[in-house]
């Protein structure tokens, strides 16, 4: 019994005790001290592979971890990611880096980061973006700082090209959703004044009609151009040129564009104000791209639909918001994608581009309002525009 009690207390159980010889109870205490022994081998294999097997998924991972005594600065623990994102050798000690580099230690080591921080730091004489979070953590006595690098400047710059390549993609995605109804609106009037020329005394063409459509052309145009010179600039629009707008004037300039392509479609387009006298502050070229957007995605969802209506409605509701809403009865947005449609670039069409619906929340947010959606897959979906 002392010998088993002396390897316990040293943590050494390879002994054997003989279970063949001795009286019976001498040989049942045996194989009882042998049970206890194979237990605690099998249960310290089971943790050593264990312990292996984490240390290996740490080690594979290209973010940096490292664990140490916040007191005594010794390394518990840390992976090759975490010196090679610091570029330095392996160390035991974070004083290593303290004498090497103390504004590198000041900011990784000696600063805390509860929640993960985005820093430059400076390695191999050039600034990289790097992403950090700590925790601390208690051993018995012992107070233990956990860290977690991650280089991010890859990633930045993996985006960067990712945006670079599918800037064209966005320029056209706009650019056309404005040029068609423009060319659409400018055929139509074209058929108008070549019949009024091939037979003058038939067709008499209406010159306030003529106005009205050629007035549209140009301020949408306007719309086009801006749209395109905050492209232009590579940066999003950040700006805004308000002005007080009445929504029926806005109503009557998007029903001018747009009623003659989608009637073309044999869609029924029908706006409606609730509200009258109803007026906004707002940039209305923007607010225009919007509406353009929400109902050429109505169109789209309508394809097919023998009974397809789309009706755009404005209201003020009793806390005094204004609320402009796009509906339609197509087929509705599955809920698998809903929480997807306004990520930058995420689309469900064979030719969209994905900016489409970001474009018009980041439009929304600039107005200090917000743009939500309600849909039933097989019945039809509400794009509202909330001032």
């Amino acid at each position: 019994m002392d010998d088993f009690f002396e390897a316990v207390k040293y943590r050494d159980f390879s002994r054997w005790f003989p279970e063949d010889r001795g009286p019976k109870d001498i040989r049942k205490l045996y194989a009882g001290f042998n049970e206890v022994n194979r237990t605690i081998k099998d249960i310290n294999t089971k943790n050593e592979a264990q312990y292996v097997y984490l240390q290996k998924i740490l080690e594979m991972v290209d973010i940096g971890i490292i664990a140490y005594n916040i007191e005594t600065g010794a390394v518990l623990w840390s992976n090759d990611s975490f010196r090679e994102t610091l570029d330095f050798p392996s160390f035991k000690n974070v004083r290593f880096v303290e004498k090497r580099k103390p504004e590198l230690y000041d900011v990784i080591f000696d600063s805390f980061h509860r929640e993960p921080d985005s820093i430059s730091i400076a390695v191999q004489n050039e600034k990289i973006k790097v992403l950090i979070s700590d925790t601390v953590f208690h051993v018995d006595d012992d107070a233990f700082k956990l860290i977690v690098l991650q280089n991010i400047d890859n990633t930045l710059n993996k985006n960067e090209s990712e945006a670079w390549k599918k800037l064209l993609s966005v320029m056209t995605h706009e650019i056309m959703n404005s040029i068609a109804p423009i060319s659409s609106l400018a055929d139509t009037l074209q058929t108008h004044l070549q019949l009024a020329l091939d037979k003058p005394k038939a067709h008499n063409i209406d010159l306030e009609d003529l106005n009205a459509g050629v007035k549209t052309i140009k301020n949408r145009s306007e719309g086009l151009l801006k749209f395109a010179k905050t492209y232009r600039s590579l940066s999003k629009i950040t700006h805004l040129n308000l002005e007080k707008k009445r929504i029926a004037d806005l109503f009557d300039s998007i029903k001018l564009l747009m009623k003659p392509s989608i009637s073309a479609k044999n869609i029924v387009i029908d706006f409606n104000i609730k509200t009258p006298k109803l007026e906004l502050d707002i940039d209305s070229h923007l607010i225009e791209q919007v509406l353009i957007n929400l109902i050429l995605n109505a169109v789209d969802a309508c394809k097919g639909n023998l009974d397809a209506e789309i009706k755009v409605i404005a209201e003020q509701t009793p806390n005094r918001n204004i609320i402009i809403k796009v509906y339609d009865n197509g087929s509705g947005i599955p809920p698998e994608i809903m929480e997807n449609i306004f990520v930058p670039f995420f689309t469900s069409k064979a030719t969209g581009s994905g900016i489409g619906l970001s474009l018009c929340k980041q439009i929304m947010l600039l107005h200090k309002g917000k743009i939500i959606v309600n849909s039933k897959e097989g019945e039809g979906t509400v794009f509202s525009l909330v001032f």
